[in-house]
């Protein structure tokens, strides 16, 4: 693993935890860019991915036995962008990485606990990623399929649509995402027939298209671009588009596919001729925690870049700290250098029946009341006015990966959410008195951003964890 230096890592410490989706764009960024200049200096090795510490400086996950990890030796070429957003496309050849022996019926989601006793000492949390567990799959699959495919059926249309690709003439200083979409689709099948071969099926073009139009040459290891995707315990098929020239919305349609093939959601950064990253795409169907404190909408911050993401989000001395230096940091982020974190809250699910998302995965009325209504940073209010009982009440966890995509050179994150019932989690071993502890640590400002005072969930979570902590 490379150091971050000391002086680094103390600047880092005024913003890293409290920087959920997109807000996380900034932080994940600082420490990558950091971590890599300071290799530079020393002139150290190319580093091989291996699992780090747990998010906030907790514990080694032991639990996250399923895939092989094993280094990330790509053969890369390593452009950086310039200030007029030129990005010459990377011939990157992904490591080889193994198959997922299990069904995803079978599998388990992975217990993340990002949280640890003592006092609270704001850490990256940020750690390299193996390739093999870019996209993390499990047992929710069809559940969280479902969900995402009711949010576009119910919410497809307008401004408040949950997928959205904005074009080129949406700002004359950047790009639009449609490039950026289609690629990630692309990777996307890819990857996932490749990694989990039980659940997801690719047929191929019949040749590969190297000129033309509009660049659709996106078969990996030279083999022509998928033409269709099938999650086959699902019995679910998409025709993949092939380029940004392939029928009405091409852009837009690739994300909503690659968004209804995975857990995560996804959004993608890119660079304008001002040396600045906007959000220019994204796929946010069940990411409530980014770039506010507790909650947000994609129509609220799509199209912003990076210090309007930060500044509109109050993120604590973005200023001061951080602001005149991210751009650069985003510029270095190379494509062989995929990175990984996680945070973690509390929410309620309604006390009565939600119907397709029971959870409110997709948007928690309960916590902060209609989506349509939603005012950002308004004040607004849920519908939870009493202690919360205890057997509504989950930890709500973000798994977030970063990734420069090699063609288009826009930055990708995915954000996976875990949702876990605090009944459940006071029966491992361990965790009700490390809770305890990690909430008590909680300054005013790091309260107020992880909704301590929203909710009505603090009350009940701490009673209940110090009652469980006696046994």
């Amino acid at each position: 693993m490379i150091a971050i230096p000391n002086a680094a890592t103390a600047a880092l410490r005024a913003l890293a935890d409290w920087c959920p989706a997109p807000a996380l764009v900034a932080v994940i960024v600082v420490g990558l860019t950091l971590a890599l200049a300071a290799a530079a200096r020393k002139r150290a090795p190319h580093p091989t991915a291996v699992r780090g510490p747990s998010p906030d400086g907790g514990e080694k996950n032991k639990n996250k036995d399923r895939s092989p990890g094993g280094t990330c030796r790509a053969r890369t070429h390593r452009p950086v962008l310039t200030a007029t957003a030129e990005w010459a496309p990377v011939a990157f050849r992904y490591p080889p990485f193994a198959a997922c022996a299990d069904a995803l019926v079978d599998v388990k989601p992975i217990p993340y606990r990002p949280f640890r006793y003592g006092a609270y000492h704001v850490t990256m949390g940020l750690r390299a990623m193996d390739w093999a567990d870019w996209i993390e799959l499990d047992r929710g699959h069809a559940q969280y399929h479902r969900i995402k495919a009711h949010r576009l059926a119910t919410r497809g249309e307008g401004a408040g649509r949950p997928v959205r690709v904005l074009g080129d003439d949406a700002n004359p200083l950047v790009a639009g995402g449609a490039l950026g979409s289609l690629e990630t689709v692309h990777e996307l099948c890819e990857y996932l027939a490749r990694r989990y071969p039980r659940d997801f099926a690719i047929e191929r073009h019949a040749q590969r298209v190297v000129a033309g139009e509009a660049f659709s040459d996106w078969g990996w290891d030279g083999q022509p671009a998928v033409k269709r995707v099938t999650m086959t315990a699902l019995g679910v098929s998409y025709e993949v588009p092939l380029s940004v020239a392939d029928g009405e919305r091409a852009g837009e349609r690739a994300l909503e596919i690659a968004g209804l093939l995975v857990q995560d959601d996804l959004i993608v950064m890119v660079e304008g001729t001002d040396g600045t990253y906007y959000f220019q795409a994204g796929s946010v169907l069940t990411t409530l925690t980014a770039g506010l404190p507790g909650f947000w909408r994609m129509q609220d911050k799509l199209g912003m870049a990076l210090d309007e993401i930060h500044i509109s989000g109050h993120v604590p001395q973005y200023k001061e700290k951080l602001a005149t230096s991210l751009g650069r940091f985003f510029r270095r982020l190379p494509v062989d250098k995929p990175m990984v974190r996680n945070n973690y809250f509390f929410q309620a699910r309604p006390a009565g029946d939600a119907g397709v998302d029971a959870e409110e995965l997709g948007w928690a009325t309960s916590m902060v009341g209609a989506e349509d209504a939603f005012v950002p940073m308004g004040g607004h209010r849920g519908l939870e006015t009493g202690p919360v009982d205890v057997g509504r009440l989950r930890m709500r966890s973000e798994r977030q990966t970063v990734r420069r995509l090699p063609h288009s050179g826009g930055v990708l994150f995915t954000v996976r959410t875990y949702l876990t019932p605090v009944e459940e989690l006071a029966t491992e071993p361990g965790v009700p008195a490390r809770l305890l502890s990690a909430l008590h640590s909680w300054p005013q400002d790091v309260g107020e951003y992880k909704g301590q005072f929203r909710g009505r969930w603090w009350e009940t979570v701490v009673e209940y964890m110090t009652d469980m902590a006696r046994h």
